[in-house]
C-alpha cells in the first residue's frame, strides 16, 4: 500500500499554519491509509532581522505589514486567538518576538534527516506563538532541537554554517513555481493542492480524492445517479 505524500509549505511565524497543522493531523486520523508528511520552507518576511526589535510591538508590526490600523490589526489578532483556542492552541501574541525564520527552516530540513521534522516543527510553533522565544536566535533554536531529542551540538553545528540553506531556497523556488502566495499550502501526492487553513472536513475530502486517484477511481460528482435504493 503506497502512502499518500503530503507536502506542506508553512512558516513558523504564521499562526494559520499552526491551525492548519492541527486540521491536517485531524484529517489524517480520519483516513485509514498511511501518510507521509514533508514540511517545506516558506518565509513570510525574508527581510526580518535575526534579532527581535523590542521597540516594535506585534500589533504595530502587523498593522504596518497589512496596511491597516492598530484597531484593525488587533481584530486580526483577536480572531486568530479565538480560532486557536477552539483548536486547543494558546496564541500569546503579546509575547511574540518576530524575527527571521530562515535558520529555523534550515534546522527543520536537518531534523527531517533524523525523523524529527514534525516534532521540531510543533516545538517551534509553540516556542514562537506561545512562549515568546526568538526563533531567529541560533542558541534558542539549538535548545528547541534538544527539547525534541535531537543532538544539541549537532544542531549548533548546522546553525553555525550554511547547511541546508540551498534546501530552503529550493523549497521557496518551488513554491514560487507553483504560484504559492500564502501559507499553509498543502500538495497531496503531487496532484491536488489545498491552500489555507481549510476545515478538517475539506482536507479529508482532498485526501480521499487523492486515494481515489491512486486507485484509478477519480469521482467527478456524487449526484444524478442510480443505486440499490433507487434513482
Amino acid at each position: 500500500m503506497r502512502p499518500l505524500r503530503i507536502e506542506v509549505w508553512s512558516d513558523i511565524a504564521c499562526p494559520w499554519c499552526w491551525v492548519g497543522k492541527r486540521h491536517l493531523e485531524a484529517a489524517i486520523a480520519q483516513v485509514n491509509h498511511p501518510v507521509e508528511v514533508a514540511w517545506r520552507a516558506f518565509e513570510l518576511d525574508p527581510s526580518a532581522p535575526k534579532r527581535h526589535d523590542p521597540s516594535v510591538d506585534y500589533v504595530a508590526r502587523l498593522a504596518s505589514k497589512y496596511g491597516t490600523t492598530r484597531d484593525g490589526a488587533q481584530r486580526m489578532i483577536d480572531r486568530m486567538t479565538s480560532v486557536g483556542k477552539e483548536r486547543g492552541l494558546d496564541f500569546r501574541f503579546d509575547r511574540a518576538k518576530p524575527s527571521n525564520t530562515f535558520d529555523a527552516h534550515r534546522l527543520l530540513a536537518w531534523a527531517a534527516r533524523h525523523g524529527k521534522q514534525g516534532e521540531l516543527g510543533e516545538r517551534l510553533f509553540k516556542a514562537y506563538m506561545n512562549e515568546g522565544v526568538c526563533v531567529g536566535d541560533p542558541d534558542a533554536l539549538a535548545e528547541l532541537a534538544d527539547d525534541v531529542g535531537l543532538d544539541v551540538e549537532a544542531a549548533r553545528a548546522v546553525l553555525s554554517g550554511d547547511d541546508f540553506a540551498q534546501h530552503v531556497r529550493d523549497d521557496e523556488a518551488l513554491a514560487a513555481e507553483l504560484g504559492v502566495r500564502g501559507v499553509p499550502f498543502f500538495v497531496i501526492d503531487q496532484t491536488l493542492a489545498v491552500q489555507g487553513a481549510q476545515p478538517t472536513e475539506a482536507i479529508v475530502g482532498a485526501l480521499e480524492r487523492a486515494l481515489g486517484q491512486q486507485a484509478g477511481l477519480e469521482q467527478v460528482n456524487t449526484h444524478d445517479a442510480c443505486g440499490p435504493e433507487g434513482c
